[in-house]
């Protein structure tokens, strides 16, 4: 089976948030709801000697979803691509999926009264065309791709980066998809154990420990 998800290259990002802006336009996402939001990690050390990076976040295509699995009317499912995606007219907005999520990664349509998430931009990429916020990250940071197919965007940007700058979110089972690629010259890459839909940077309280 095929695995779709996202690379993004924390050496090259900035923080200028084109991503996040770009997800909400693209997909009509209400205020104060996101389906990828761009979490500051730091700064860290002692000055003059900080670090600092931005994190990218949004559903992480897990292997091994949580949200499929806690569903009652299988409204959360993994469609024939083998991406994890949300049946709106099958759910019944009891949120046990937002619940079972363990990054925070998924919306509360107040309006639709339904939980949604970033889709990869299918409608987009169904036409041959990138997600959105691929399309339009200025500093070609983000990648697109099946994960099984050796010659895919992601998979070259993975090959082409050394193994200990490949990281994923914390997995605690459910086997993230999504990686992320910090060298060590860039920054120190910390386990982030909640990401806070609410707030742009991640609170010290949320780090495990350095990598």
């Amino acid at each position: 089976m095929s695995h779709y998800c996202l690379v993004v290259d924390l050496d090259r990002c900035f923080g200028c948030h084109a991503c996040e802006v770009a997800c909400k336009n693209e997909n009509g996402i209400a205020l104060g709801e996101y389906w990828n939001r761009v979490i500051q990690v730091g700064p860290h050390g002692t000055f003059p000697d900080l670090e600092q990076y931005w994190l990218p976040v949004q559903c992480q295509q897990c292997e091994d979803a949580p949200c499929v699995h806690v569903c009652p009317t299988g409204a959360s499912y993994r469609d024939a691509d083998g991406k994890v995606l949300v049946d709106k007219e099958k759910c019944i907005g009891c949120k046990y999926c937002m619940m079972a999520c363990p990054y925070g990664v998924r919306s509360w349509n107040a309006a639709e009264k339904a939980v949604e998430k970033c889709t990869l931009c299918g409608h987009l990429t169904a036409a041959g065309e990138q997600p959105a916020c691929v399309a339009s990250c200025c500093a070609s940071a983000r990648f697109y791709g099946d994960l099984d197919d050796p010659e895919s965007d992601v998979s070259k940007a993975i090959a082409a980066a050394d193994a200990s700058s490949v990281h994923s979110l914390k997995d605690v089972g459910n086997k993230p998809a999504t990686r992320y690629i910090l060298s060590k010259k860039i920054a120190t890459w910390h386990d982030v154990d909640e990401i806070s839909p609410a707030s742009d940077s991640a609170d010290p309280a949320w780090f495990a420990k350095e990598a």
